[in-house]
């Protein structure tokens, strides 16, 4: 008997050991298996500066709804050809059909700009980086606005005028239009306004109507808002909190639901899939908003940015989904050109 208890607490002791070396050979290697989520990339100032720099010194209304439909690049593809194809549409006729389309609100409120809406759609590697860089640093995207305001303003740039008021409040510089019922958007060279050129987006196309060549401002058709202020995402639903860093939306923070730009942090605590250019569907933000875009783009090869940028959700894509390759354009200015002229625009209640 003796013996057979002896015999007994030796095994025990035996299987005890050998477990706590099983747990702790396991415990390290389950460990150093599971993938840790990956940072969100992080641009520098001097790129946010870039990616801001064509819309910094638009209203600050407008600059809430391109920062938030920024990370809606599909939708923004789907309104730019919708507009076209429905351009006889005017005023309030126009406000009642967007309003029934399944886009996010900032997208809607967009088509009161046709030719920013344009210029986001046929710079969509630019429109889609801005939106990846306002999803994962809002507060360095909105300081990137302010500082390029004040260089505008340093370079003697921007300034109150019959289109639009420009106010200070501390070190925040606040851009309204004169008129809150039409709306002016500013016709710049977004390289050469801000005093120092600064070296263009790769690939940029300027839009004429808000693309003005030289280091001035201009405007030209100013954009009545008021047939779409009876819809929940009119211009008067939209602004900035420049000390709180954030876009506002019906008196709060407006939350991006987009299924296209990716959050990397998030995308990867979900083990998504995205490889090979091809996007995959999952809510990388909270939630889902019913009726949301349409299916993603596909491409491969992707582009060779310059030194100082980086690639967004869509960078290298073209506004019809086509991988294009980036031209000299991207390495110099227009100041040369002629393009800054005819002014136009879509929409209802245009005033001159």
């Amino acid at each position: 008997m003796k013996l057979s208890k002896q015999v007994l607490t030796l095994l025990l002791c035996c299987s005890l050991v050998r477990f706590t070396a099983q747990a702790e050979s396991f415990g390290p290697t389950g460990q150093s298996n599971e993938q840790l989520p990956t940072p969100a990339a992080q641009q520098s100032p001097q790129e946010l500066q870039q990616l801001v720099a064509p819309i910094a010194l638009y209203p600050d209304a407008l600059v809430a709804q391109i920062l938030a439909a920024s990370t809606y690049p599909t939708e923004i593809v789907e309104a730019d050809r919708w507009m076209q194809s429905h351009s006889n549409l005017k005023g309030e006729e126009l406000a009642k059909e967007v309003d029934k389309q399944p886009w996010d609100p900032s997208v809607k409120a967009l088509t009161q700009f046709p030719s920013v809406l344009e210029s986001m759609d046929k710079n969509l590697s630019w429109s889609s980086s801005l939106g990846d860089a306002y999803a994962n640093q809002e507060r360095d995207v909105t300081d990137a606005v302010q500082a390029m305001r004040q260089q505008a303003r340093k370079a003697g740039h921007l300034n109150s005028n019959e289109q639009e008021n420009v106010t200070t409040q501390g070190n925040t510089i606040i851009i309204e239009p004169a008129n809150p019922e039409l709306v002016y958007v500013p016709a710049y060279d977004p390289w050469l306004v801000y005093g120092e050129p600064i070296i263009a987006y790769p690939g940029w196309y300027p839009v004429p109507g808000i693309f003005l060549a030289g280091a001035g401002i201009g405007f030209g058709i100013g954009f009545g808002v008021g047939f779409f202020g009876g819809y929940g995402w009119g211009w008067h639903h939209w602004g900035c909190d420049w000390h709180g860093h954030r876009v506002i939306y019906n008196h709060n923070t407006y939350i991006s639901h987009s299924r296209t730009i990716i959050n990397r942090n998030n995308f990867n605590r979900g083990r998504g899939n995205f490889s090979h250019g091809n996007f995959n569907h999952g809510n990388a933000f909270h939630g889902s908003r019913p009726g949301g875009g349409g299916p993603g783009f596909h491409g491969s090869s992707a582009p060779h940015f310059q030194p100082g940028t980086r690639s967004g959700a869509f960078s290298g894509f073209d506004h019809g989904g086509n991988v294009r390759g980036f031209s000299s354009r991207g390495r110099s200015s227009f100041g040369g050109g002629s393009r800054g002229g005819g002014f136009h625009g879509g929409g209802g209640g245009r005033h001159r």
